[in-house]
């Protein structure tokens, strides 16, 4: 049987957690009765942990809204979970703050570790190695990340100071919907007020957000990942490319997939399961064309290229180098 210091620190923890937990919950959780759940809640008290009654139907007992607690209370795989998310969110590029900021969370975490888990835990990263190397991008302002996610959370309008990648500053009013991580890059999706159009904004490039008065209603449809996939594969580029391939929808998008390219049926297929081989058109844009055609090399599947003329004569010079290539003799066998 648990001691009541034991069930005490329990109590903590399932507080810790958040919202308001009833009496009967919590004498439950604990194996006890609830005017014993009362008794503990006045030992925290008394240890100056501000614990809240809340009266109603609903009621119970919670934390007081901003308290911080003082011991980090962390099962063995809480704390795995912690201390690997620090670190491989550091590693993919997908952390919010500066890399100062992720070492220092880290080794606060550590200072306040049972001994015995710290060992195990650094052992463990000790050991731990990466196939990739850690992204060099740059990460958005803690302020304006916040800020956006509660306008999306309460459909608020936002005003964002905004520098694209030609170096042009503007101010914009956006509806957003909602905020993207997607290759090691945070990314915000949403309407531009002023344009009455979707765009997506990488979050590093806004340097200030307010919230503004009002409310707007969000779209139905695509969410907001999918918003910013198809942004990618529309945006402003120097080639805009058309082909009709023939093949299913998960064979094209093996190797041209939603952040590349759009995809549409060429041809009418009602009816037809989505695995049936059938023409489908693809439409994307690329600053260059070279890559394209080993991608349409390995998808061994019949295409027809409707435009640029460039692209087709990129492939046809492909083909011919891999005949040369296929006709040359080994250059270890001795020519007879």
């Amino acid at each position: 049987m648990a001691r009541p210091t034991g069930r005490v620190l329990t109590l903590l923890e399932l507080l810790q957690s958040g919202g308001t937990r009833t009496v009967a919950e919590l004498a439950d959780r604990l194996g006890v009765e609830g005017r014993t759940v009362r008794r503990y809640v006045d030992h925290l008290i008394d240890l100056d942990v501000p614990v809240e009654s809340v009266r109603g139907r609903y009621g119970g007992y919670r934390l007081a809204p901003g308290y911080r607690l003082p011991p980090l209370m962390l099962s063995d795989d809480e704390a795995l979970a912690v201390l690997l998310g620090l670190v491989a969110g550091r590693r993919a590029g997908l952390t919010a703050t500066e890399r100062t900021a992720n070492e220092t969370a880290s080794a606060k975490i550590r200072r306040v570790l049972p001994k015995h888990i710290a060992r195990r835990l650094d052992t463990l990263l000790e050991a731990l190695a990466f196939t990739d190397q850690p992204g060099e991008s740059d990460t958005p302002d803690t302020g304006v990340l916040l800020t956006i996610a509660d306008a999306v959370r309460h459909h608020r309008p936002v005003s964002v100071r905004y520098t694209d990648r030609d170096g042009r500053c503007s101010e914009r009013t956006l509806h957003a919907y909602g905020i993207v991580a997607h290759s090691g890059r945070w990314y915000v999706t949403g309407m531009d007020a002023q344009i009455g159009e979707d765009r997506t904004f990488r979050l590093d490039r806004i340097a200030d957000a307010r919230t503004l008065p009002g409310l707007f209603e969000a779209p139905m449809g695509p969410g907001a990942a999918q918003r910013v996939l198809s942004g990618f594969a529309t945006a402003e580029y120097r080639h805009e490319v058309t082909l009709r391939i023939h093949g299913t929808v998960e064979q094209i998008r093996a190797r041209l997939p939603v952040s590349v390219a759009n995809l549409e049926e060429h041809e009418s297929a009602s009816g037809e399961d989505r695995a049936t081989e059938r023409w489908l058109r693809v439409e994307l844009r690329a600053e260059r064309l070279d890559w394209l055609p080993p991608v349409l090399a390995s998808l061994d599947r019949p295409f027809v290229i409707e435009r640029p003329d460039e692209l087709r004569d990129l492939v046809i010079a492909l083909a011919d180098r891999l005949t040369s290539y296929a006709a040359e003799p080994d250059p270890e066998e001795p020519m007879s």
